[in-house]
């Protein structure tokens, strides 16, 4: 589906990816870890042809992503940014019709099969009876529900999420996190996601990639990755990893460092 190779990034000459290489299989849910600074939002902008490669190569479909037209790439691939805004106060219904563009010639009007294709996902994505509704009068996670229907209209095979969750409370998060594991499921959609939230990624992702001062230090399912002595390296804190007594992936507990029990798990041990 997706194949990164060697890639390395930059903003003018200071390197923010370093040589950075990975595949992605059709339909795999994949999340994107690591600190601040250390690369993530810029990876996945190169990921959809926001930020243009140093060097390497990105292979979507077997085609480099330099060759596709900007109307076929956007049939591929639709992207969520960090924080998403309009100049004008659309209705929901109005701003997810936007994403129908890729399939539509200059001048063109909206189809009968464009506006079952919105309906569909409106009703997917609960905003069908607010489609009137504008954007502004929505809370922060409706809105970003929004964002994440105009994406899925675009019908994609690959969907990048820029920390889709910020900003929301828990349940929110965890509505938006089921709709998109939901969809990767049922419709083999891809999907890369950047996310903050460490306990997150390992529940709804299958793989995690992490990222240290632009360079991949891990890659592999939760259960591999998520070790206490890869978190204190890479986050600079004292961590305790356990197991979720439900699902069975692995939790991360924080450790304060005001705290006088300061001891951790021994590297790689779960408890249950």
């Amino acid at each position: 589906m997706l194949v990164v190779n060697d890639l390395t990034l930059a903003y003018g000459t200071e390197p923010v990816i370093k040589q950075v290489s990975f595949s992605i299989p059709k339909g795999q849910f994949a999340a994107v870890l690591g600190p601040n600074g250390s690369g993530k939002s810029t990876l996945l902008r190169a990921l959809c042809r926001l930020h243009r490669p140093q060097t390497g190569t990105i292979r979507l479909i077997g085609r480099e992503l330099a060759n596709f037209g900007q109307q076929e790439l956007a049939r591929q691939i639709a992207f969520v940014r960090q924080s998403s805004s309009v100049a004008f106060d659309f209705t929901i219904e109005e701003l997810v019709m936007l994403g129908r563009l890729p399939y539509l010639r200059r001048f063109q009007a909206e189809t009968s099969h464009d506006y079952a294709v919105v309906e569909h996902y409106m009703r997917l994505t609960g905003l069908w009876d607010m489609r009137k509704r504008y954007l502004y009068s929505l809370s922060g996670g409706e809105q970003q529900r929004v964002f994440v229907c105009q994406a899925l209209v675009q019908e994609p095979s690959l969907l990048l999420l820029d920390e889709p969750t910020n900003h929301l409370d828990i349940n929110h998060q965890l509505e938006l996190l089921d709709l998109v594991a939901t969809l990767n499921h049922e419709q083999g959609i891809t999907v890369i996601a950047v996310l903050h939230d460490l306990n997150l990624a390992a529940l709804y992702a299958e793989r995690l990639l992490v990222l240290e001062q632009g360079c991949l230090v891990a890659d592999g399912p939760p259960g591999q990755v998520l070790q206490a002595g890869l978190v204190k390296q890479v986050y600079g804190c004292p961590v305790s990893v356990i197991v979720h007594p439900v699902i069975e992936r692995p939790q991360v507990l924080l450790v304060p460092r005001t705290s006088e029990e300061t001891a951790t798990l021994p590297e790689g041990e779960l408890l249950s």
